[in-house]
């Protein structure tokens, strides 16, 4: 049964918003109710909660934190994100719309997204495009923007009539006339977000802030300019956010430094832990890896430091008795790693019940407790395997013994030792192709020193188990 929820609008009750069922009914929200009613008799109304709409989509913004320092709320119902220099940390721009989408349709939400380079297209797009989610190549605004109602430029719903009586059904019917007429008759606001959308003028994003984020914010008399002056307030706001942190019995796990220049643009950089902390020298030292990222124009007039996400964290005991080691804490490390290489290129490899070398372990974060489960000790692995396996042209005498010289990348190498054969049989419970597959393994070292670990496929006796072919699969 179709769903509405109604409003006042002045005197007259209207519809505010409308499920899929009454939309496929042409019951749009700023019908009046009355009308809604004369059409689908058995309509449910429920009364519109706009407090409540609005605190909800304050906590999605805030969820909506996770893609990018920069977000904020668009009433009534869409959210704002930068991700200015941080697209790639999700696979690129179609990738991370995939992944919003996504989450969000887990949730039971019905959304549509755009990207672009600037808020009034992404906002027209996601609004009034044709598809549900889309990307905007750069120079590409004009043509995407033309074909749309004037309503996608975010105008007063009488600005909208008036340039439907007169005749202008499209954007691109308004880039073709003088501008001179068009601002006598509909007043600034038409022009203004139409240059918005073109990025001929500038709009900035006010960023979102949860009222329980642990945060401080540090205005200067004078903007700075250098990287020393914005590390010495980063300093600043960390001797205040932390012992905030501390208070409260939290470490930071996610914290975004806001840089606002005095053109009004805010650059951000973010940092993310492995675990909790509060460590004012660690944080520190993490966003002033990142001030070259930031660009300050004709200065920065104020820094922000937000704390985005906190987890529980205790104290810990650094020694049992005077004298002791400390126990060995690697998260410094993992985070540094991370902040200069990228959180995705730092993790450690754990063990898989398989007997296949390339998947007898899986990546998993540096920190994560693995499972007990361990590699076998007799049986040497190296440090890297090589994906996919090279082939190689070797020199072996059937069935059994080791090679005494193969060639790889146009170089021969001749055996000097050889450990082996090791054994490892296809895995036929994943697919039929492996029923009969064997490998023999050999851990060999050449003239020079340099060890491998090359695999011939197949038994030396019977074809169905390969083709007898070698293989370069590590390097030890």
């Amino acid at each position: 049964m179709p769903l509405v929820t109604r409003a006042l609008d002045g005197g007259r009750q209207v519809v505010a918003s409308a499920d899929q069922a009454a939309l496929s009914l042409g019951l749009a929200p700023g019908l009046s109710l009355a009308e809604a009613r004369a059409r689908v008799p058995e309509l449910r109304v429920h009364e519109a909660d706009p407090e409540g709409d609005a605190a909800a989509l304050r906590h999605l913004a805030t969820w909506a934190s996770r893609y990018a320092p920069l977000v904020a709320p668009d009433p009534p119902d869409g959210l704002l994100l930068d991700m200015t220099g941080g697209t790639h940390l999700h696979g690129g721009e179609a990738a991370l719309l995939d992944d919003l989408l996504e989450r969000l349709g887990r949730s039971g939400l019905t959304v549509r997204a755009a990207m672009a380079s600037t808020i009034g297209v992404a906002h027209a797009l996601a609004r009034f495009g044709p598809a549900d989610r889309e990307v905007v190549a750069p120079g590409d605004e004009v043509s995407r923007l033309a074909d749309l109602s004037p309503s996608a430029l975010r105008i007063a719903p009488d600005i909208v009539r008036g340039l439907l009586v007169l005749g202008f059904e499209t954007v691109g019917q308004l880039m073709r006339v003088p501008r001179a007429p068009l601002a006598r008759r509909f007043g600034p606001e038409l022009l203004a977000r139409l240059d918005a959308a073109l990025g001929r003028r500038f709009e900035p994003l006010e960023p979102w802030f949860a009222p329980e984020a642990i945060q401080h914010r540090l205005a200067f008399v004078e903007p700075l300019l250098t990287a020393t002056a914005l590390g010495i307030a980063l300093d600043r706001l960390l001797s205040i956010v932390c012992p905030a942190l501390e208070a409260a019995g939290m470490g930071a796990r996610t914290v975004d430094a806001l840089f606002e220049r005095v053109d009004a643009t805010v650059q951000a950089v973010r940092i993310g832990t492995a675990r909790p902390s509060r460590d004012p020298g660690h944080l520190g030292r993490m966003l002033r890896d990142r001030l070259e990222r930031v660009e300050p124009g004709f200065g920065i007039e104020a820094v922000r430091l937000v704390v985005r996400v906190a987890e529980p964290l205790a104290w810990s005991q650094a020694a049992a008795v005077p004298g002791e080691a400390p126990v060995l804490d690697v998260s410094a490390l993992v985070d540094r790693l991370g902040n200069w290489l990228g959180s995705d290129r730092v993790f450690r490899a754990v063990p898989v019940e398989s007997r296949v070398p390339e998947r007898s372990f899986r990546r998993a974060p540096p920190l994560w407790s693995a499972p007990n489960l361990s590699w076998p000790e007799a049986l040497p692995r190296p440090v890297r395997l090589i994906t996919p396996p090279q082939p190689v042209e070797a020199i072996a005498a059937l069935p059994d013994r080791p090679p005494a010289a193969f060639t790889w990348r146009r170089v021969r190498r001749r055996i000097r030792h050889a450990d082996g054969p090791e054994r490892v049989t296809g895995e036929w419970w994943r697919r039929e192709a492996e029923m009969r597959a064997v490998r023999d393994y050999w851990a060999v070292e050449d003239e020079e020193g340099r060890r491998y670990w090359l695999f011939r496929r197949g038994d030396g006796e019977d074809p169905a188990t390969g083709d007898l072919g070698w293989f370069l699969h590590g390097l030890f």
